[in-house]
C-alpha cells in the first residue's frame, strides 16, 4: 500500500472490480416488528444489491430483550426472508455465501447485540445458532452479565459468567462480536479467545476519539487472533457529518497500515431514518453519551451507494485489487470460515 494517490484509475475500471469481487457489509440495523425506527429496512435492502452488495448481517435481538422475545425476533425474520425468497438468501455456511454471491440474492446473516437474550443459560447459545444465528456481540453500550459497555465510565472487565459466555460463543461457532463492548471487557475476551473474532462496525480512536471506536491496543489485539474490524458509515464514528467516502477511507487504511489490510472490512451500520435513531439516543443518555451534549447534532450515515466509490478510492490510494477484494468481503469471509461450523 502507498498513500500517495494516481489518477491512472477510472470508475469503469473500479467499478468492474466492485460488481466482480464478494461485497460484505457486517452490520445493517432492521426495523422490528412495531417499530418505524430505522425505516422499512426489508424493502430498503434492494438499495444494497443495487450496490454491488452480497452479503449483510442484519441485526435482530439484543440487551434490549429477553429468550422469549428473541426467539420471536428469530421466527419473524426467517418468515420475511421465506417471503422475500426471489431476492433474498439467509446465510448459515460459507456455502451459502457463494450460493449468494453465484445467485445474484443477497444473502443474509442473523445477527444479535447483545447477549442478555441468552438469560444466563449457556445452553440457549447453542439453540440460537441451531436457528441460525451466525455473530453476536457480547455488551451494547451498558454493562450486563457479561462484562462492561462503552457508555460506561468503570473499567468493568469480563466477569466469570462472561468468560463461561466467550467459551460458549467460540464452541459452537458463532462469530463473538466486541463493536459496542467496553475496552477491558474487549481486551478479557480476545486474550483467552481461541478463535478470531471481529469489531463488526467499529472505528478508530486515533481519527476520531468517540466512546464507540477502538483504541490501537484493541486493533492490534484483534489482529493477533486472526480477527478484522468493520468500519462504520456513521457520522458519530466518522468525526463527518457529511459521511464522506473519503473519510471512511481514512479510517479503513488507518487500520490497514496499523495492523496490515487482511484485517479491515466493512460494518456500515446503515439506518435509513437517522432523525428517528437520533430521538431514540437523545431518550436513552445513558446508553448514547453524546446525547447528553449540548448541540449534538445527531446521527448522519454513509449511503450503501458510496460502497463503489470506495472501491474507487482505495484504488486510487494504490490499493492492489487483491487487497481491495479483501477489504471488501473476503477478509470476513476467511474469519467466518475459520468460526463458523
Amino acid at each position: 500500500m502507498n498513500k500517495a494517490e494516481t489518477d491512472d484509475i477510472t470508475p469503469l475500471q473500479a467499478l468492474r472490480l466492485h460488481d466482480a469481487a464478494l461485497v460484505w457489509d457486517n452490520v445493517v440495523p432492521v426495523n422490528l416488528p412495531g417499530e418505524v425506527a430505522f425505516g422499512n429496512t426489508w424493502d430498503r435492502l434492494e438499495r444494497f444489491t443495487a450496490a454491488g452488495v452480497n452479503v449483510v448481517s442484519i441485526t435482530l435481538a439484543g440487551d434490549n430483550h429477553n429468550a422469549s422475545q428473541a426467539l420471536n425476533l428469530c421466527a419473524w425474520a426467517r418468515c420475511e426472508l421465506r417471503k422475500r425468497a426471489e431476492t433474498l438468501s439467509l446465510i448459515r455456511t460459507i456455502a451459502d455465501v457463494e450460493t449468494a454471491f453465484h445467485s445474484g440474492r443477497l444473502g443474509i446473516v442473523l445477527h444479535f447485540e447483545g447477549t442478555r437474550c441468552f438469560e444466563r443459560n449457556l445452553d440457549l447459545v447453542e439453540l440460537f445458532y441451531d436457528i441460525g444465528i451466525r455473530q453476536t456481540l457480547l455488551v451494547f453500550n451498558n454493562q450486563n452479565d457479561v462484562g462492561g459497555g462503552c457508555a460506561e465510565v468503570s473499567g468493568v472487565g469480563l466477569t466469570c459468567f462472561g468468560r463461561r459466555m466467550v467459551c460458549e460463543i467460540q464452541r459452537v461457532g458463532m462469530l463473538l462480536d466486541l463493536s459496542h463492548t467496553g475496552y477491558q471487557t474487549s481486551m478479557d475476551a480476545l486474550e483467552m479467545a481461541t478463535k478470531p473474532a471481529v469489531f463488526s462496525h467499529s472505528n478508530a480512536h486515533a481519527l476520531c476519539p468517540s466512546f464507540r471506536n477502538l483504541k490501537d491496543e484493541q486493533i492490534q489485539a484483534c489482529a493477533r487472533i486472526g480477527g478484522l474490524v468493520g468500519i462504520s458509515g456513521s457520522s458519530e464514528y466518522l468525526g463527518d457529518l457529511s459521511c464522506a467516502t473519503e473519510t471512511i477511507f481514512r479510517h479503513v487504511d488507518y487500520v490497514a497500515q496499523l495492523v496490515g489490510v487482511d484485517h479491515v472490512g466493512l460494518g456500515q451500520d446503515v439506518v435509513f431514518d437517522a432523525e428517528t435513531l437520533t430521538r431514540w439516543a437523545r431518550s436513552r443518555p445513558d446508553e448514547w453519551p453524546m446525547a447528553r451534549k449540548t448541540g449534538w447534532s445527531g446521527f448522519r450515515y454513509a449511503a450503501p451507494e458510496q460502497l463503489p466509490e470506495l472501491t474507487e478510492t482505495m484504488l486510487r490510494h494504490r490499493y492492489s485489487e487483491e487487497q481491495v477484494r479483501k477489504v471488501l468481503g473476503e477478509n470476513i469471509r476467511r474469519v467466518c470460515s475459520k468460526v463458523w461450523r
